[in-house]
């Protein structure tokens, strides 16, 4: 299924009108169906742009902490257009009890629907622990890094209508892009490819968002070990106290040649 579809619309600049045909971001519903042993359940519906959904729920569940090693994915396969189908081994009973959410997650929305406000609070180790700091990263590489993201945008560009998450390294070049109508959604592709390939915990890597930090983005990050986030807006307070305690470096309003930093000062060169 295309990520972008073709629309007919009236375009008005000034006093001219004209007919001209016109791009839109795909959006639609992703059922996420988890099995364990003989029993399956639909554990979040999250709307989405179509392309990378095995990698999408595969993030998905790693942020949850519903998976933390490769080989508790027993299988992984697409049901239709719009459902893909995890299957689980029992002990993972519990985790995905708290995964569930109680309606359909907008592509605004990474965590709502959680039953408890405590879920919130939790800041996920990524495997293996912290113990291999990153290289520093030059002031210089992050002012670049917006424009790069940007250019390697191929549906936005098309569209105007995704968000993007990148992994870059402290070189600069891109290691991965996944773009999607929900900022979380475009974190779980990115963090659930990594985690396929075996690239996690990506403590090197520097993650770099289209949009705002929230939290839930943070969380994400943290999970997968990413030591620096770059954001072009602006985070949150709950964004700025995860990072904190997660010891991470967090950066926004990273535009137009410059940038807050929030936490984690110590890991720049060049400020």
């Amino acid at each position: 299924m295309s990520s972008s579809q073709p629309t007919e619309v009236l375009r008005v600049r000034g006093g001219d009108t004209l007919a001209v045909r016109d791009w839109l971001a795909v959006e639609r519903p992703l059922e996420i169906r988890a099995r364990t042993g003989s029993v399956t359940r639909v554990i979040s519906t999250t709307m989405r742009t179509p392309g990378e959904d095995l990698a999408l729920v595969t993030g998905f569940l790693f942020a949850e902490g519903v998976v933390r090693e490769l080989r508790e994915l027993l299988s992984l396969e697409r049901e239709g257009e719009d459902a893909v189908l995890v299957q689980l081994g029992v002990e993972a009973e519990a985790a995905l009890e708290a995964t569930k959410r109680s309606f359909v997650t907008s592509g605004a929305c990474g965590v709502c629907g959680r039953a408890s406000i405590d879920d919130l609070r939790v800041v996920s180790s990524p495997p293996g622990g912290r113990a291999d700091e990153p290289a520093r990263v030059p002031a210089s590489v992050i002012h670049a890094l917006p424009a790069e993201l940007r250019r390697l945008q191929a549906t936005f560009a098309q569209t105007g209508g995704l968000h993007a998450a990148g992994l870059f390294g402290v070189d600069g070049r891109c290691r991965a892009i996944h773009e999607d109508v929900g900022r979380h959604n475009a974190v779980d592709k990115l963090v659930g490819t990594l985690f396929l390939a075996g690239r996690l915990p990506a403590r090197d890597g520097i993650l770099v968002v289209s949009g705002r930090a929230s939290y839930e983005l943070v969380q994400k990050a943290a999970a997968a070990g990413i030591c620096v986030m770059v954001a072009v807006g602006a985070p949150s307070s709950l964004a700025v106290e995860n990072a904190r305690a997660a010891d991470m470096t967090l950066l926004g309003f990273v535009r137009d040649g410059g940038f807050n930093v929030y936490t984690g000062a110590e890991r720049l060169d060049g400020i």
